[in-house]
Order: structure tokens, then C-alpha cells, then sequence
């Protein structure tokens, strides 16, 4: 198999558990702890095209930094300037998020990542 990625906060459940899922496959899979290290504007961007969504689709919305923020999902923004907050506030991307082959996938259940192993 090729490489696999997963864009991991170790204290998300849902994150926890498709790591979990990966492992019991045999994949030991890149971990990035995206709240230390944001992924770039670019990559996001990546992400999100290979994800097949918008940068606001996978943005967590009922998270209180994006009210802190002042944010709504009806605001006018730029894709750009929707993946610039993300990276700027990395407790707004939605988890976790396993790519691999080109392919990615959101692990919201966990077992959505299987599609692209």
C-alpha cells in the first residue's frame, strides 16, 4: 500500500478511532497533529478538492472559536479566505481527515475511510 496520512487530534474520539481502524489493517499511517502543525493554505486546499467539498463543508461550525470569530455559514468569503481561517484556526478543520492513492476521506464514521484504502 501506498503511504497514508491522517490529519489527527489525539483528543477527538472520532480521531482516536480511525486510527485505530487504520492500525488494525496493518496500516501504521503518518500522523500530523494538525493543531501543531496547521497544514498550509495550499494544502487545504488540496485537501479539500481531493475531499470533493468546499473549505466551509469541513469547517466545524458549531465550534466556539468560529463564533468567537464572528463567523457564520452565511458570510461571503472567498474560498481562499475560508482556507486562510482554517489555517490560522486549526480547531476549525474537521477530523480527522486520511489520505492516500489521491484520495481522501473524512473519518465521520470511521469506517468512510475504508472507501479509499
Amino acid at each position: 500500500m501506498t503511504d497514508v496520512t491522517i490529519y489527527h487530534n489525539p483528543r477527538c474520539g472520532k480521531s482516536r478511532q480511525t486510527l485505530k481502524l487504520l492500525r488494525e489493517r496493518g496500516i501504521e499511517p503518518e500522523i500530523v497533529e494538525y493543531l501543531k502543525y496547521p497544514p498550509s493554505v495550499d494544502r487545504l486546499d488540496e485537501l479539500c478538492t481531493l475531499l470533493g467539498r468546499e473549505p466551509l463543508c469541513i469547517m466545524r461550525v458549531k465550534e466556539a472559536r468560529f463564533k468567537e470569530l464572528g463567523l457564520s455559514k452565511a458570510d461571503e468569503r472567498s474560498r481562499r479566505q475560508w482556507l486562510e481561517l482554517m489555517h490560522d484556526n486549526p480547531i476549525l478543520m474537521e477530523r480527522p481527515i486520511v489520505v492516500t492513492n489521491g484520495k481522501a476521506a473524512l473519518g465521520r464514521p470511521p469506517e468512510s475511510v475504508e472507501d479509499i484504502l
